[in-house]
């Protein structure tokens, strides 16, 4: 077993068999949910869920994730969580923005994303992308735009100062920034890097250089 499976394994808690809630409006900004169904062992359906409250951020613990099968609660683990379920595993893991990984990956072939709750923000944000193809291209695009020029002028930017020290003065010597943007404009790119890595988490596009750099 790998590493982090095995540490994975080790956040793995049994369930309490209670009933899945159905997803509420108002739990939007606070709550994620997916379903997967897959064919149990013996042929039948299985319908799995994966339930993440955002709101344990709030409080001393981790936030936790919960399968459930057929309508009742089998396990729950802090994040990263891996499932194991028939054919292979549930993997879950968030970002400071939301959920950047629930995939099914099975013993043999390719992992595949779970389909969100309909009702659920990534939930509608896919429905919007069925909707409106084109808009919803252009507003990934705009996404990624925004963390490449916010993260990439913050940087330029940050290089001055820190050129300064005087250990990497001494090794590099000092870089003069070509970029000197006002500080609303700097506030303002920062808004948009984390609006554009929050649009980029209801589809959970997720990445290190870019949506952890734009924090």
């Amino acid at each position: 077993m790998a590493w982090k499976q095995w540490a994975a394994s080790k956040r793995l808690k049994p369930g309490d068999g209670r009933e899945l809630q159905r997803f509420r409006w108002w739990q939007l900004p606070l709550r994620s949910l997916f379903w997967l169904r897959l064919p149990g062992a013996d042929g039948e359906a299985r319908l799995y869920a994966v339930d993440v409250r955002h709101w344990a951020r709030w409080d001393t613990s981790r936030i936790r994730a919960h399968l459930f099968l057929d309508g009742r609660h089998v396990a729950e683990s802090k994040l990263p969580a891996v499932f194991p379920v028939d054919g292979g595993v549930i993997e879950v893991a968030m970002s400071d923005y939301g959920v950047k990984r629930c995939h099914y990956r099975p013993q043999d072939g390719q992992p595949r994303q779970l389909t969100p709750d309909p009702a659920s923000a990534e939930g509608r944000r896919a429905r919007f992308g069925v909707r409106h193809p084109g808009l919803s291209r252009a507003i990934g695009i705009g996404s990624v735009l925004l963390l490449v020029i916010g993260v990439g002028l913050n940087l330029v930017q940050l290089a001055e100062p820190l050129s300064r020290i005087p250990p990497v003065m001494q090794r590099v010597g000092t870089f003069e920034s070509p970029v000197h943007l006002p500080i609303w404009l700097n506030v303002a790119l920062g808004l948009g890097a984390v609006l554009s890595s929050m649009e980029r988490s209801l589809r959970l596009r997720y990445s290190p250089l870019l949506d952890a750099a734009g924090r």
